[in-house]
């Protein structure tokens, strides 16, 4: 079963579906299975990192999909220990070897890691990787317009994708609105907030009662509407199916009003404040 999934254009030309495969924890053969199945539902766009341990799985599941290559988006990330340049270079090409890849679609860095100040480095390895065609889209992780704007300033190149923590618990309205001004795409992580509290939500299942749709669908029509990628991770087939399906109904604008109301100012899930926190 294969459902078309509306794609986006990122700054540089590239393309991206506007909603993918979280992959966090899927790992050896069960993890292989489930993203074949996602591959087989749909899913042409699969989000890993080093830092996941599971690029060789992901590789693998594309191995095993009878869909091509080329039709697939893969994204990994470097891990904010190998931030220095000649580290993030070789890092770059572990990732490859991992997943025994040509090339990755997207990859991005992880966190910003201010407080070690390397990230600007990282991002000349990334763009070095680009040129040399190990990547064809680069982009950052949880990075505040602070370090975007440190980034295009010292090496000229703007990213063409942050992936931040993004769910109606934590709207991001000032940062989407950010990156919206700049060119620059949102990326949801976490955009179902870890199936927490979120999907237990009276206001969120009146609005899932009233278009006959599940909670976790109106949440990720809501990301699609806001403009944004959301990654949501499943290693159910059923859930997955579910997931992708939201192309058939819209959320109107109070709709998406009362969602986006949902925000707090501590709705972030681990605290992990992209100014202070550090990731390696």
């Amino acid at each position: 079963m294969s459902k078309s999934i509306p794609e986006i254009t990122l700054n540089d030309g590239g393309t991206l579906p506007v909603i993918g495969l979280g992959t966090y924890k899927l790992k050896g053969n069960d993890g292989v299975n489930s993203i074949q199945s996602a591959i087989d539902i749909g899913y042409r766009l699969l989000d890993s990192a080093y830092n996941y341990e599971n690029e060789g799985t992901v590789g693998e599941a594309v191995r095993r999909s009878s869909v091509p290559r080329e039709e697939l988006r893969i994204t990994s990330k470097l891990p904010g220990r190998y931030q220095e340049y000649e580290k993030a270079v070789a890092a770059i090409q572990e990732s490859l070897y991992r997943a025994n890849l040509d090339y990755y679609d997207v990859y991005l860095i992880h966190w910003p890691n201010p407080k070690q100040d390397k990230y600007v480095e990282a991002w000349q390895a990334l763009i070095d990787a680009k040129r040399s065609g190990l990547i064809r889209s680069i982009g950052v992780c949880n990075f505040l317009p602070e370090h975007i704007e440190r980034l295009e300033k010292e090496t000229g190149v703007k990213p063409s994708i942050n992936q931040i923590e993004l769910h109606p618990f934590f709207n991001q309205a000032q940062q989407r609105k950010w990156h919206e001004e700049n060119n620059i795409i949102t990326e949801s992580w976490s955009p179902l907030a870890r199936a927490s509290e979120l999907l237990q939500n009276d206001t969120i299942q009146k609005i899932a009662d009233h278009h006959n749709k599940s909670v976790s669908q109106i949440i990720l029509r809501w990301h699609y509407q806001l403009g944004a990628i959301s990654i949501p991770k499943s290693a159910s087939p059923a859930r997955q199916l579910e997931n992708i399906s939201i192309f058939d109904f819209s959320l109107d604008d109070p709709e998406m009003s009362i969602i986006t109301g949902l925000t707090r100012s501590d709705g972030r899930l681990n605290n992990q404040d992209p100014a202070r926190y550090e990731e390696f």
